[in-house]
């Protein structure tokens, strides 16, 4: 049975409905009051509860939210719960489990580009290469998400996951990208490794919430030794235990797992040893200008000795010149992957030159 966050609608119905209105604080539900007779709209009161009825759910929001923005705060929108009953149900104490912030209906509307690309499903993947060291080979491609506009244009990662962490989207959005990830190299014909990005703290209950990933992978005849899950630490990961039930149910199913950004968010090195991933990458940071720098020399020397003594390959990433390439084979690699050989592209490379 899915969660309510599987289930969240991604925009406004053009039917008529129920709207309530609750919080707990009796100055932001007179607040409401005084807004709805501003509008002359009729309302109830039950308690710290307003409701009222509307023809078309979607006119009234998006004919009233000046008003509503310029009415409530921010702080206030996030404290005014809101539900839409579209059925008729009555608010039930499921219904009010189930509202939401004013904000995050205001989201809908200014957000509405980000929502129609995961009503849509409107996402690509973009390739960049990853060289094994020894053979100079492509060992495989990180798979890199872009959002897709109407007209073709692209919403770039940073974006999205701005937009999906303000709305409490990131489960729906990272489940998103793991499967456009697949589908597209599938329909690219990769053969090679591919890695895709998760968010580990979108991630609930490991065997329902990475269900579809499994199912894809499967559909697709993929290799599951072939994929690679990259742990982005772009957030901090407090719980570990739950880190580690969600990387042991990657494993189980055959997949590969690498570590994203060490050397930055990753900065215990008991961390790496007490996940023991497949694949540490070192964080770009530490590459950049590293033949110049002698500090980033000796992070990188004992980042590349403790994954040798752990039997964990280690990758470098960021490569942008000749000269960081000769550095860090000099002190040792297993794969590559950087500007140096390409940028990321629609189309995978299947050569390199360099």
């Amino acid at each position: 049975m899915p969660c309510n966050r599987c289930d969240i609608k991604y925009e406004f119905s053009n039917v008529a409905s129920k709207i309530y209105f609750i919080s707990e604080f009796d100055e932001l539900i007179t607040k409401v009051n005084l807004f709805l007779k501003k509008l002359n709209i009729h309302f109830e009161k039950i308690e710290n509860i307003v409701y009222i009825d509307v023809e078309n759910t979607k006119e009234f929001f998006y004919e009233n939210i000046d008003a509503i923005e310029t009415t409530f705060n921010s702080l206030e929108s996030e404290d005014i719960k809101v539900f839409i009953d579209y059925n008729n149900e009555g608010l039930s104490y499921k219904a009010v489990l189930n509202s939401k912030p004013l904000q995050r209906y205001i989201n809908m509307i200014e957000d509405e580009e980000f929502f129609d690309v995961i009503k849509n499903q409107s996402l690509t993947s973009h390739f960049q290469a990853i060289i094994d060291a020894k053979t100079d080979q492509i060992y495989g491609y990180e798979t890199l998400v872009r959002g897709v506009r109407p007209d073709g244009t692209l919403i770039y990662p940073n974006e999205l996951f701005e937009k999906s962490t303000r709305n409490d989207m990131n489960f729906n959005l990272d489940r998103l990208c793991r499967e456009s990830s697949l589908k597209t190299a599938a329909t690219k014909k990769v053969k090679q490794k591919v890695f895709i990005n998760f968010l580990p703290t979108s991630i609930y209950d490991p065997e329902f919430c990475l269900n579809s990933t499994v199912k894809w992978a499967k559909q697709l005849e993929f290799d599951t030794s072939n994929i690679v899950f990259e742990v982005v630490e772009t957030e901090s990961i407090k719980d570990q235990k739950h880190l580690k039930k969600i990387l042991e149910f990657y494993r189980e199913q055959g997949f590969k797992i690498a570590l994203d950004d060490v050397g930055e968010g990753y900065s215990s090195l008991n961390m790496i040893i007490e996940l023991k991933p497949d694949i540490i990458k070192v964080d770009r940071n530490i590459i950049s200008n590293i033949n110049n720098d002698e500090l980033k020399r000796s992070v990188y020397k004992a980042l590349f000795n403790l994954a040798k003594e752990n039997g964990i390959e280690i990758l470098a990433e960021g490569i942008e010149t000749p000269y960081e390439l000769n550095t860090i084979k000099e002190i040792g690699v297993d794969y590559m992957q950087g500007y140096y050989f390409n940028k990321p592209m629609p189309e995978p490379i299947r050569m390199i030159y360099h």
